[in-house]
């Protein structure tokens, strides 16, 4: 069963649709359960900081894949980088109240296209990616090739 924040957001997902010229595109899926994210960012200064000045998203997925990219955003956006790169699944969860178990995937989706999104900033823009960054890359690549491999000729 679907929270009520849940379904609002997948009847009307924030911060959706494609964005002309992002600084920072991060993909995430998972072709077991079909679902694929795409998440922009723009990033702009405040305070002498970086922040995620606009964000948008485009899921191909079920309720929970679309409800957890829209949280993604409404999260993220006005973040300093580090502050978004502290965001996690249970956060997404917890702000949409809840998911049933089998939905958690969709919030890590979410949150590795978030990661994944700043990743590409700051190596499109020779910038220093921290050690943690790199290795929350590391796992999500190595983990779509092992879901690739495995399901290669579907």
């Amino acid at each position: 069963m679907y929270s009520k924040k849940v379904l609002d957001h997948f009847r009307k997902p924030h911060n959706f649709g494609k964005m002309k010229n992002p600084d920072g595109v991060g993909k995430a899926g998972n072709v077991v359960c079909g679902d694929v994210m795409q998440l922009y960012i723009k990033v702009g200064e405040k305070n002498n900081k970086e922040i995620i000045s606009d964000v948008k998203f485009e899921t191909f997925g079920c309720v929970a894949a679309i409800a957890t990219s829209s949280m993604i955003t409404d999260l993220s956006k006005g973040k300093t980088l580090p502050e978004a790169l502290e965001i996690r699944k249970d956060n997404v969860v917890k702000s949409l109240g809840t998911l049933p178990p089998v939905k958690i995937h969709c919030s890590v989706l979410a949150a590795d296209a978030l990661a994944e999104a700043i990743y590409d900033y700051l190596k499109k823009n020779n910038k220093e990616i921290p050690l943690e960054l790199k290795k929350r890359h590391k796992r999500i690549k190595k983990e779509k090739e092992i879901i690739e491999e495995k399901y290669k000729g579907w």
